[in-house]
């Protein structure tokens, strides 16, 4: 309603506008100034007469102009203004009054588009990102069309339709990649993703088989990994799945983008995550001096405890600490530990109840 409200008040003020000049009618000048004026003139006329100033012809001359000034000027109708025709001032005013409004309704109403709700001013600003993807998508496409076999466009192109959704073109895409630009683990993983997503989820016997390729060509390749993890997992075969996803923890870095990932699908088949120090690092640090193992394995410890500290959320480090304090059989710290880490996730009732559960699994009454 404030909006319709100020559009009425510009529309008024429009009119106003146009119809003001048409109301306002030629005002007469002032007949008593000018007459005292040419009445001075003549007696001025007389006086330079008079004194010699002028001769008599000159005078009789500057008298009759003067006197026709005069008459001129007692006589309204001679030289007033024209005034606008009545009619013509009445048309207009009904045209600025009705036919304007009429008008921009009769744009508007096809045009516009009164009832179109608000549209935030962040979805604004990505309106056009999204139009510029779309556009440069098309353009792409357009390309390949006509270049089918350029393999760095099919490369380009395969993730950003992945990216919006349209999974069936993104198969074909990441395809056409393998085909032009060779196999690689990378490749093949992605489309096994692809293949994967259009499934709604499932990895099928297809998107399988390309994870498989990719593991056949690099042993390391996480993305495969994982999938071929959540395939036995679907499959009904838990053990299998946590027996994949363990060993891609052990061979992880500790600060790997995925690890939380693979943390919670390990939960989910319920499998105890593995510790921070193995029982093999454990052995194998018995042969160094009993100062250099000390350090070492204290050492590793402290960063787990340090990391902890700044990311409490990690159910799965709070687990492998309380485990490494076991093992080094320092139980007032596990103990410590253990409190710290119900402390940090006693907001959060899932991540508590898989502390807990990873606490039994200990052999801790959690």
């Amino acid at each position: 309603m404030t909006l319709w409200f100020v559009f009425a008040l510009m529309t008024a003020a429009a009119i106003f506008a146009v119809l003001l000049p048409l109301g306002l009618r030629g005002r007469s000048q002032s007949q008593g100034s000018e007459a005292s004026v040419y009445k001075d003139q003549l007696a001025e006329i007389d006086r330079d007469l008079a004194a010699g100033l002028i001769a008599a012809g000159e005078a009789d001359a500057a008298r009759s102009e003067i006197g026709r000034r005069l008459l001129a000027a007692a006589d309204p109708a001679v030289n007033a203004p024209l005034q606008p025709n009545q009619g013509l001032r009445r048309v207009a005013a009904v045209l600025a009054l009705i036919g304007l409004p009429a008008v921009a309704l009769a744009l508007y109403l096809p045009l516009g588009s009164p009832r179109m709700p608000d549209f935030p001013l962040a979805e604004r600003s990505r309106a056009p990102d999204a139009q510029q993807l779309d556009g440069l998508v098309a353009q792409v496409e357009q390309h390949l069309e006509k270049n089918p076999a350029d393999g760095r466009g099919w490369s380009v192109l395969a993730p950003v339709l992945l990216r919006l959704g349209r999974y069936d073109d993104a198969v074909r895409a990441f395809r056409n990649s393998i085909t032009y630009n060779g196999e690689s683990a990378e490749r093949h993983s992605d489309l096994g993703e692809a293949l994967t997503a259009a499934a709604n989820g499932v990895v099928t016997a297809e998107a399988k088989g390309e994870f498989e390729r990719a593991v056949a060509l690099n042993a390391d390749e996480v993305k495969a990994s994982y999938f071929l993890g959540l395939a036995a997992e679907q499959d009904g075969r838990q053990a299998e799945a946590a027996r994949i996803w363990h060993g891609m923890l052990d061979k992880a870095p500790a600060d790997a983008p995925w690890r939380s990932l693979v943390q919670a699908a390990l939960v989910r088949v319920g499998s105890p995550a593995a510790p921070a120090l193995s029982d093999q690092t454990v052995a194998a640090a018995q042969d160094m001096k009993a100062e250099d193992r000390d350090a070492m394995i204290r050492g590793m410890v402290e960063r787990l405890a340090t990391r902890l500290k700044q990311n409490g959320d990690d159910v799965e480090g709070w687990l492998r600490l309380v485990r490494a304090y076991l093992v080094m059989g320092d139980h007032d710290k596990a103990m410590s530990a253990l409190n710290d880490a119900r402390q940090a996730v006693a907001n959060n009732a899932e991540r508590l109840r898989q502390l807990n559960d990873g606490l039994k699994n200990l052999g801790i009454d959690g």
